[in-house]
């Protein structure tokens, strides 16, 4: 029966021959294939939620999209939703409804994909979305965006804004307090004190 049900599982996430394969061990196969193990282990247990923390890191493109593929179309016919913790603003675009964007550990902004996108409010949301390299771009030398400073120490973090050693809009009150999260409405959250 367990062995049916990993064929099985190894199938719906596109294993090419399942029954050989299960016996295979983790250097025998692919960064794509072991990619593919963990998901069906994951879906074994018909979970409701499943946690990908960083699912495409250290693959290459191709595979990255066929993962992110066979996760949507899993998605929606296990009827699971996926929470994707990633850096990759370009993953996020593409499997995202609604984003939390955390600095330190603290939600600083949230809000759907296409919102996120086109209005980031929060400095740091900012910041990220100016460092995306943008094909076609009319000043085709310009250096992509950076954001100042270093990431703080989780041991030691300040009373007020978290990223406010790093934010160009800081002002007294962001060092001394730390900023509440303020609604912009329709589901658009962020944390700053310039919207409070």
């Amino acid at each position: 029966e367990t062995r049916d049900k990993v064929i099985e599982v190894f199938g719906m996430v596109g294993i090419p021959a399942a029954e050989s394969r299960i016996t295979d061990y983790p250097h025998q196969m692919s960064g794509g294939m072991r990619q593919r193990v963990v998901i069906a282990m994951a879906l074994a247990c018909n979970p409701k939620l499943m946690i990908a923390d960083e699912p495409t890191t250290a693959l290459d493109v191709t595979i990255q999209a066929q993962i992110l593929d066979l996760m949507n179309k899993l998605k929606e016919e296990a009827g699971a939703s996926i929470l994707f913790i990633t850096h990759d603003l370009g993953v996020i675009a593409e499997m995202a409804q609604n984003v939390a964007v955390m600095y330190a550990g603290k939600v600083m902004e949230e809000a759907d994909v296409d919102t996120l996108f086109a209005e980031p409010r929060h400095p740091y949301t900012i910041g990220l979305m100016s460092s995306i390299p943008v094909l076609g771009r009319e000043e085709k030398r310009r250096r992509l965006s950076t954001i100042p400073g270093v990431v703080p120490s989780l041991f030691k973090l300040s009373e007020g804004c978290l990223f406010h050693e790093r934010c160009s809009e800081a002002r007294e009150e962001c060092r001394r307090v730390s900023p509440p999260i303020i609604d912009l409405g329709n589901g658009h959250m962020v944390r700053c004190h310039n919207y409070a």
